[in-house]
């Protein structure tokens, strides 16, 4: 079983097992992950990078070929990946660089699904810059409404940022043709790869994406580390967004000449233990495979749309059939609060609120919803005992 992989399900919650299923929020970390990153703290931690003597050596090895791995799951080129400290921080920098070189009247492409992460960056720069931002709708079913899409876009269009995977609706949007109808009228484009890259292979030549941003967290990595593939030829013509070491060839009091990407966007100490962290991370996912994770999904995902639909009144954000490997729904008028606060008494962990993506929901009338989210450690009995508890929970909050 791959829950033995991951020292998590050794514990015990409220003295039961633990039913962990918010792994689209943080997935839990396998002991492969957490020995790689033990390993170099205590046997191969330096700086990286112009330490000459033979720790750095070491560790700046490690940590060039984190980033070669990186490359490889994405099958890019090692210089178009630059470290970050997750999405968040990926899409600020496009934000922060890229997003410089507009102007006043500029139009940036949304769709009203994404997550604050890549929403609240461009309204920043609508506030600072004049930029006009336009938000696509999904339709009832969840689905991006590409019609919509196609009349958003035209001469003015720059740019445009969406999701790989809604981290609500739970469904895929269609990132190739996103990206050739973006291109068609000479915008660039950037995809949040957060939950996306977890359950699908990704290519990002076959996509064609000038951006596509992910984090180590939710793929059975650390915190604190996360990667923007950013094509070098794009990059390497833009300002860095921070300055500091590493990213600079020669620095001088009256001019500075800039490294080239990607260290020009990593400025200062990496994350280095967590980079290789990462790494452990990718390895232990490719080893497995993506194609064989999606398919175990798929499997799991069937179980649990068919016991929640004979749940009284559940009403989930979107068609079932669309969704990837979560769930957003309410339980009639029970508060999801409410709900899951029962459901951690029994050990079971799931997510609630509006999971950073406040506008989705108003589109479908709620303020907020229950999440349930599956990961590579899920099976089928995590789902039974969900299902009972949930049963529980409503019967509980009916009395």
């Amino acid at each position: 079983m791959l829950k033995e992989d991951f020292p998590i399900f050794n514990e015990k919650i409220y003295g039961k097992e633990l039913v962990f299923l918010d792994s689209a929020a943080s997935a839990q970390k396998p002991k492969v992950v957490l020995d790689a990153m033990y390993h170099m703290a205590i046997k191969e931690y330096a700086n990286v990078h112009r330490g000459a003597y033979y720790l750095s050596e070491v560790a700046t090895n490690d940590f060039e070929q984190a980033r070669q791995s990186v490359a490889d799951f994405l099958h890019a080129r090692p210089k178009d990946i630059i470290f970050t400290r997750g999405a968040t921080d990926a899409i600020n920098l496009v934000a922060g660089t890229y997003g410089r070189t507009l102007k006043e009247g500029d139009e940036i492409v949304l769709s009203i699904a994404e997550h604050h992460s890549n929403m609240i960056p461009w309204q920043l720069l609508r506030d600072e810059k004049g930029v006009v931002l336009k938000f696509v709708d999904v339709t009832d079913d969840g689905l991006l409404d590409i019609e919509a899409y196609k009349k958003a876009l035209t001469h003015k269009t720059k740019l445009v940022a969406m999701t790989h995977m809604s981290n609500v609706l739970g469904t895929l949007f269609p990132i190739k043709e996103i990206t050739r109808l973006g291109h068609e009228v000479g915008a660039k484009v950037l995809i949040d790869g957060c939950q996306g890259i977890v359950h699908k292979v990704v290519d990002v030549n076959e996509i064609g994406c000038d951006w596509y941003a992910f984090s180590g967290h939710k793929i059975y990595g650390p915190t604190g580390i996360g990667a923007l593939y950013a094509r070098w030829e794009i990059m390497n013509e833009l300002l860095p967004l921070q300055g500091g070491g590493d990213m600079v060839k020669s620095v001088h009091l009256d001019k500075n000449v800039y490294a080239d990407s990607p260290a020009r966007f990593e400025a200062g100490t990496p994350s280095i233990i967590e980079a290789i962290g990462l790494h452990a991370a990718i390895n232990y996912v490719s080893k497995i495979g993506i194609g064989k994770i999606e398919a175990y999904e798929k499997k799991l995902m069937g179980l649990l749309t068919e016991e929640l639909e004979q749940i009284p009144n559940f009403h989930p954000l979107g068609k079932l059939d669309y969704k990837e490997s979560l769930i957003c729904f309410n339980i009639g008028t029970l508060h999801p609060q409410d709900v899951a606060m029962l459901l951690d008494q029994q050990g079971i962990a799931v997510r609630v609120g509006h999971h950073c993506a406040q506008p989705i929901h108003e589109r479908f009338g709620v303020s907020g919803s229950i999440r349930v989210s599956l990961g590579l450690y899920s099976d089928e009995d995590d789902i039974k005992t969900f299902v009972k508890g949930l049963k529980k929970a409503q019967e509980l909050l009916s009395l």
